[in-house]
């Protein structure tokens, strides 16, 4: 549900503004002063703020000033019964949203909020749209490991040498092709990503260097392969350990030649394409078990690059999970939140089977089950998934006969923690979630959700 604060000394109108605001569906929290409000702004998270200008003690252009950097993004609409357009003008200059003369029209103010809360609601999706497109994040980290590697990419990205990233899943060997692609001449042509395990071994050679219709019976159309793709640019192999022998086969061809041919097709296709491939796997030992092709090993690790397991580098852990603490509040749109000393200590002993990815997901797994400073002990609590409890209560699986009854469960559970912590506000949920807000709305009627209002 959407929260509103209202400030104001004068308690007919705070009472008057609650009880408004109230019937149309709002959560609402009153203060008498700019102090009293300050003090609930940095403990619970608002969608707007109204606030009186003409207080004693801070008044509220003093406090717009205070609030607005606190929470930035939160807008505040300013009301006042001694309204002159200069004041207007400079408050709204200082930051406000919008201002409103007392007595306020309801109509008026109404839509205001409403506008308002969209427009908060834009400036969240549009930071996670910007995160989501801005360019290639840092590779954090001064290990002497993490220094190799930038070093590393440094001298090799100018260049059009192939390269082979070898590390755990999670590492972040993706991040390390990203950036040999960002740093190298082909940057502003396409990074093409095959994820080479993902994909069945009867469709990856189609998936690669496309197919002609016909070429099988699903090819109703003509396909153009990835390698076509990333014509001028660069193509990540992710995972090539996972390739079958025949499409290695093809792979090498291409590379020896800069020549490819579509599925189904005679006609030769050249392509100037530069190749980076990763994989969790000893590729030396898959070419003992004859399970990878000796001589395309040979091709594709003309340099080497191995990513340290985050075990290997825990002095860059509490860098790490900083900055992932950052991103994770602003994306969700929550206040920000810091780790205590002890906490960043802690996380260094944890023992990261997951690397980079299971860090992430544990940070985020504090930010929305701790409070505003997460300590050792919430570090010890949540950092292993075995032992979180919803609610304190343990599931029973073996209440489930089926899987399908155990997700819908979980799926319940997991949107009715998410509404209610974002106060039922379906818009915020179902972009912080990743889902269409019309999809959350069919959740919501399918498990019977229901929000629970105070008495």
């Amino acid at each position: 549900m959407t929260k509103i604060l209202v400030v104001d000394d004068e308690k007919a109108i705070r009472e008057t503004l609650k009880e408004i605001l109230g019937f149309e569906g709002y959560m609402v929290d009153i203060a008498e002063s700019a102090n009293a409000a300050l003090q609930l702004i940095n403990d619970t998270e608002y969608d707007v703020i109204l606030s009186d200008i003409k207080m004693p003690g801070m008044d509220g252009m003093e406090f717009l000033s205070k609030a607005s950097q606190i929470v930035p993004d939160t807008p505040i609409i300013m009301i006042s019964g001694h309204g002159t357009i200069e004041l207007a003008v400079d408050a709204v200059r200082k930051g406000a949203y919008d201002f409103i003369s007392k007595p306020p029209d309801l109509n008026r103010l109404l839509i205001t909020i409403k506008n308002a809360i969209d427009k908060g609601n834009l400036v969240l999706e549009t930071k996670i749209l910007k995160r989501k497109v801005s360019k290639t994040k840092d590779i954090v980290g001064d290990s002497p490991g993490i220094i190799k590697i930038k070093s590393t990419i440094e001298k090799v990205a100018p260049t059009d040498a192939r390269v082979l990233i070898t590390g755990e899943n999670g590492t972040g060997k993706e991040l390390v092709a990203r950036w040999i692609h960002e740093k190298s001449h082909r940057a502003s042509a396409p990074l093409i990503e095959v994820n080479c395990a993902a994909i069945p071994s009867e469709l990856i050679e189609s998936e690669l260097f496309g197919h002609e219709k016909g070429a099988f019976t699903t090819a109703i159309k003509q396909r153009i392969g990835k390698f076509e793709q990333a014509n001028g640019g660069t193509l990540f192999l992710d995972e090539i350990g996972d390739m079958s022998l025949s499409a290695q086969a093809k792979v090498l061809r291409a590379i020896q030649e800069g020549i490819i041919t579509r599925v189904g097709g005679d006609k030769q296709i050249k392509v100037d394409v530069r190749v980076v491939a990763a994989t969790n796997k000893n590729l030396v030992e898959e070419i003992d078990k004859g399970n990878f092709r000796m001589d395309l090993y040979h091709r594709l690790s003309v340099i080497l690059i191995h990513v340290p397991t985050l075990n290997e580098r825990e002095d860059d852990i509490p860098v790490l999970a900083e900055k992932f603490l950052k991103e994770i509040c602003e994306d969700s749109g929550q206040s920000a939140k810091s780790f205590t000393t002890e906490a960043l200590t802690e996380l260094k002993n944890v023992q990261w089977s997951g690397n980079i990815r299971e860090l992430r997901n544990v940070v985020e797994r504090l930010v929305i089950l701790c409070d505003k400073k997460i300590t050792a002990e919430d570090v010890m609590s949540y950092s292993n998934p075995s032992q979180i409890s919803f609610q304190s209560e343990l599931i029973d699986v073996s209440g489930f006969d089926k899987f399908q009854d155990f997700k819908d469960f979980s799926e319940k559970v997991f949107l009715e923690y998410k509404l209610n912590k974002n106060n039922w506000n379906v818009a915020k949920t179902a972009l912080e979630i990743d889902i269409q807000r019309s999809h959350l709305y069919n959740k919501i009627e399918k498990y019977k959700l229901r929000r629970n209002l105070p008495n």
